[in-house]
């Protein structure tokens, strides 16, 4: 089973010194800054993007701290470390979550085990033609989606427990490094409350904050499964139904994105706007991450972007200071767009 101690070391295996240990912080809160979500892409961590929104930066101190007296890392600037030898060693033995993709789910993680946890319970008591109890969840939303479900779906109330439980367990059954306790014990069924998360953690010997990176990573595998092979689960697949999986754009970076198709400059749409023009920049290095089709010549000419390219690469960094040093005639907002667009895979 893996712990948060290896996600962090991994992490700062990927940073190498190049950002502050709380630049992870931010990183696994889903922090929707220009900064985080370039990171999450530039040092291949997007997998680990908003997977731990509830950590406190008390416990994420608190953590770091024991990594820092079992000398597993080791500071190199202010507020940057590396990994000693021995932390080294830790990763090589200690493996990393199997399933988790918060870039890919995590938006809508939530959403499918309410989902899910409602149709375990409303299925169980069809299989004991029992009407009268209290759904486990609240949401209305969640309610609706089960309302259409049991309106178009084929298979009929009494097989429904059937199915759902056979496709749970090839599931289950296939995955890698999965605890099926981890989330069978939260089911709510006939006459069987699920367990809260607390008291699974308490159950399974472990802390809140493992139990919670198991949940995840458990959730992520079901997800992984169904989208592989939505045909294959015919019950389960319902669960990603009317999901918005592809909008990782913040709200703020969407509006100027329409100015932007309007046919508006940088300049226009922060007097529109009445925004400085560095967040109107701020919004186009989202658009180099996040749209396919956004290309970038226009700010930063094809000559420049392989010159940054380089740098970067013969370097061996992503910090825009080592590179603007060595390439004056580039802007800090030319280089921060060339590494968004291209530099995950200029480095992979």
């Amino acid at each position: 089973m893996f712990k948060i101690e290896n996600i962090l070391l991994f992490c700062l295996k990927q940073l190498n010194g190049e950002r502050t240990i709380y630049s992870i912080y931010h990183l696994l809160n889903g922090k929707k800054s220009s900064q985080t979500l370039q990171d999450a892409h530039l040092f291949s961590l997007k997998r680990y993007f908003g997977i731990l929104e509830p950590l406190t930066r008390e416990s994420f101190d608190e953590i770091f701290n024991k990594l820092l007296i079992n000398k597993l890392v080791e500071p190199c600037g202010e507020q940057r470390f590396l990994l000693t030898s021995a932390g080294d060693d830790y990763l090589l033995t200690n493996a990393q979550p199997y399933y988790i993709n918060g870039w890919r789910y995590q938006a809508f993680t939530l959403l499918v085990w309410e989902r899910l946890s409602l149709l375990v319970q409303v299925s169980s008591n069809f299989t004991f033609q029992e009407t009268k109890y209290i759904p486990i969840q609240k949401n209305v939303e969640v309610h609706n989606w089960l309302k259409e479900f049991l309106r178009f779906t084929s298979v009929s109330k009494q097989e429904l427990g059937k199915f759902i439980f056979s496709e749970l367990v090839e599931i289950l059954e296939h995955a890698k490094d999965v605890n099926a306790q981890i989330l069978i014990f939260r089911l709510t069924g006939y006459k069987q409350i699920g367990l809260t998360s607390s008291q699974i953690a308490k159950k399974l010997n472990i802390d809140s904050i493992h139990y919670h990176l198991e949940f995840i990573n458990t959730i992520h595998c079901l997800l992984h499964f169904v989208e592989s092979d939505p045909s294959r689960f015919k019950v389960l697949s319902s669960l990603l139904a009317n999901l918005d999986q592809n909008d990782s754009l913040t709200l703020s970076a969407r509006k100027t994105l329409v100015l932007l198709n309007q046919g508006f400059t940088a300049e226009e749409i922060a007097s529109i706007r009445n925004l400085k023009i560095s967040t109107i920049e701020d919004h186009l290095v989202e658009f180099a991450l996040n749209v396919e089709d956004f290309f970038i010549n226009s700010y930063v000419d094809e000559e420049m972007q392989l010159k940054i390219l380089e740098i970067s690469r013969r370097e061996s960094t992503r910090q825009l200071k080592v590179i603007r040093n060595t390439l004056k005639t580039a802007s800090y907002f030319q280089i921060r767009l060339a590494l968004a667009k291209y530099g995950d895979r200029h480095w992979n």
